[in-house]
């Protein structure tokens, strides 16, 4: 059976490991803190290989950051990354296929493979963290675009310059709709810059009427989004990861959605295919 030695880099954690071509995780974990220099995170890419690419058939990296279409390199980094990221030649550090996959479109492949949107033609993955990413898979395809860079979730949501987004660019979807889109909506009910998500969530758990309307917001500018997402694509379903998905209502938002788009109606899940989804999305697709 084939084998990959699959990475996952972040802005702040890069973790490591072995998955098969069915998608089973058969290898430890290994977790490193993201380096603040480049040659730092090439030495921990280079080590990593030495150790194990003898024992693997290719090796896959899913990475933030938009990816080009050849899947060798990064051509557009985030900024919680160091700069010149996107100038790494990753092929270098072995002699054996290094595959490259944004995170996200990675985490998507893992959901239509072996996850919770197996089996769906048309499917669109958002992943809800401190930021947001997306994947979109049309006719058992990633959709990737002219240049690698589809799937950015930076639409707009509003027009009147209200919040700036990480981007650079005013009021996208990303900016509504992650966990600092939460932190923001709670200052701003609440006038308060030391406010969290984490108070926000335990405030909810409690009952707390002004922190559940605020949640509420977080939740009804998500639902804004998957409405537009859903009339451009069609899709059997939307699939909803990263750590912030875990408190959003799916039945809510299913039903808030169908109501709403000029499209049949879509399916709103959780995903199921584990926190380390992005390696196995990468490995699946470099094994492919």
């Amino acid at each position: 059976m084939k084998k990959a030695l699959a990475f996952d880099i972040g802005g702040t954690k890069i973790y490591s490991t072995i998955i098969d071509e069915t998608g089973n995780v058969i290898g430890e974990i290994d977790k490193f803190s993201t380096p603040k220099t480049l040659d730092d995170i090439k030495k921990i890419l280079k080590n990593q290989i030495v150790k194990y690419e003898n024992d693997v058939d290719a090796i896959a990296i899913a990475t933030a950051g938009a990816v080009n279409n050849e899947n060798t390199g990064v051509i557009g980094s985030t900024g919680n990354l160091v700069q010149g990221y996107n100038t790494i030649d990753f092929q270098s550090f072995s002699n054996k296929k290094v595959f490259l996959e944004n995170d996200a479109n990675a985490a998507a492949w893992a959901e239509y493979k072996i996850g919770a949107s197996r089996g769906s033609k048309v499917s669109v993955l958002l992943t809800l963290g401190t930021g947001v990413g997306g994947g979109i898979i049309i006719n058992d395809k990633l959709l990737k675009g002219k240049s690698g860079a589809a799937g950015e979730m930076h639409f707009k949501m509003y027009a009147d310059k209200r919040r700036k987004c990480t981007c650079g660019s005013w009021d996208c979807f990303e900016i509504y709709a992650s966990g600092t889109a939460l932190k923001l909506d709670a200052e701003e009910a609440l006038g308060n810059k030391d406010v969290s998500t984490y108070d926000v969530i335990e405030g909810v758990k409690n009952g707390d009427k002004k922190m559940i309307n605020i949640l509420n917001r977080w939740q009804n500018d998500i639902i804004i989004g998957i409405k537009g997402l859903t009339n451009l694509f069609d899709p059997d379903c939307v699939i909803l990861s990263g750590s912030m998905a875990q408190f959003v209502d799916t039945k809510v938002i299913e039903s808030e959605v169908n109501s709403d788009i000029v499209t049949t109606p879509t399916s709103i899940r959780i995903a199921t295919a584990g926190n380390y989804a992005g390696m196995i999305g990468a490995a699946l697709l470099a094994l492919a």
